[in-house]
């Protein structure tokens, strides 16, 4: 039987922003990686293949990455964040630690216990310095911990605008659970109402403003607030693309746009991904003509702004180097499929496939 292939675009073949990566890398990544690690957030089977990268077993899937070789979620901190100092690439390394472990834990979970997993991070969130309950959910202590460093070293306005925009990805990640156990797929707007939330790109951004001074009525100005849009929009069509073949083999693709697309427009795999192709390469266009537009305020307060900007260009580039470069979606194959752009499907085996 032959192999079913798909190609994806390369969406970014005329982004102006390069990759670049924070020189505090190594320490941070090493660091982090230790604090995630001394939770004991998985069972032995899954800190097992955390740790030694194992694709054969059912949790690779799911759970494809090491910090052993490279530690994939902190190289997504290190080249989102290539400018922070070592204490904000920290915070960033630990935040993107907290996503992953949020997303494994409630990725199988049924929606009510999503739901109180949802109300423990951001009780620890909000308290970041009253004692978690025993025996409580571990997410709790790692939110807690993660934010107490965090607000070392954020600004009053980074911090307020992380803690609301945490508070509606927890909101949006207890509606995917309760989209997924329901098997509820979306339409095409419906669907990015809520993965823009889901996709936890807007308290990341809030990192990228960490030691910044940025009012609120700069944030919510009408050209950075489309940037922000924008730029969150093309998050989500790199990231869904390059997780589909992982999500379709394991039956958990309800809440990718691929599957979207197909269900809604009545498209194959490959029909599909070029449909998304042709809006992201709208958004672009769209995104640098905005950028022309970037309003001055007049002082110090502009190069923040500019920096913010670029900082929103920067996660695009970052989110799509490391869908490539790290073992999240292509295994060790990441490499070559961003040179050729060719994918194999994955057969579903037993709710599971490795590559």
């Amino acid at each position: 039987m032959p192999e079913t292939t798909f190609t994806i675009p390369d969406t970014l073949r005329s982004w102006p922003w390069p990759r670049h990566i924070n020189p505090y890398y190594a320490v941070c990544k090493k660091e982090s990686s230790a604090w995630c690690e001394g939770f004991n957030a998985f069972d032995a089977k899954a800190q097992k293949a955390f740790n030694l990268c194992d694709f054969s077993g059912s949790f690779a899937i799911t759970n494809s990455y090491t910090n052993t070789d490279i530690s994939f979620v902190d190289l997504l901190a290190s080249l989102a964040y290539p400018l922070l100092n070592k204490d904000g690439c920290r915070v960033g390394c630990d935040l993107m630690n907290l996503f992953f472990v949020i997303d494994e834990h409630t990725d199988v979970a049924a929606t009510e216990t999503v739901r109180t997993q949802a109300a423990i991070v951001m009780d620890a969130i909000r308290n970041p310095h009253r004692p978690r309950p025993q025996g409580e959910w571990i997410g709790g202590k790692i939110a807690q911990e993660f934010w107490a460093n965090a607000i070392l070293t954020a600004t009053s306005g980074s911090q307020k605008r992380f803690v609301n925009a945490f508070q509606s990805y927890m909101d949006a990640v207890v509606q995917q659970a309760d989209d997924r156990n329901s098997r509820r797929i979306r339409d095409v707007n419906s669907y990015f109402e809520v993965r823009r939330d889901t996709i936890g790109a807007k308290p990341s951004f809030a990192i990228c403003e960490i030691h910044m001074g940025l009012p609120d009525a700069i944030i919510t100005h009408p050209v950075i607030a489309k940037l922000t849009g924008l730029c969150i929009d093309m998050l989500i069509i790199g990231n869904d693309l390059c997780s589909y073949n992982v999500e379709q083999a394991r039956g958990d693709d309800g809440h990718n746009l691929v599957t979207i697309v197909m269900h809604q427009c009545n498209l194959d795999t490959q029909g599909a991904i070029n449909w998304i192709s042709d809006l992201h390469d709208d958004l672009v266009d769209e995104f640098l003509l905005v950028w022309k537009a970037l309003p001055t305020f007049g002082g110090p307060v502009d190069r923040e702004v500019r920096t913010f900007a670029d900082g929103l260009g920067n996660w695009v580039r970052a989110n799509d180097a490391w869908s490539f470069e790290s073992k999240r979606y292509f295994g060790e194959h990441g490499l070559e499929v961003q040179r050729t752009r060719k994918i194999v499907q994955l057969l579903k085996v037993n709710g599971a496939s490795h590559y």
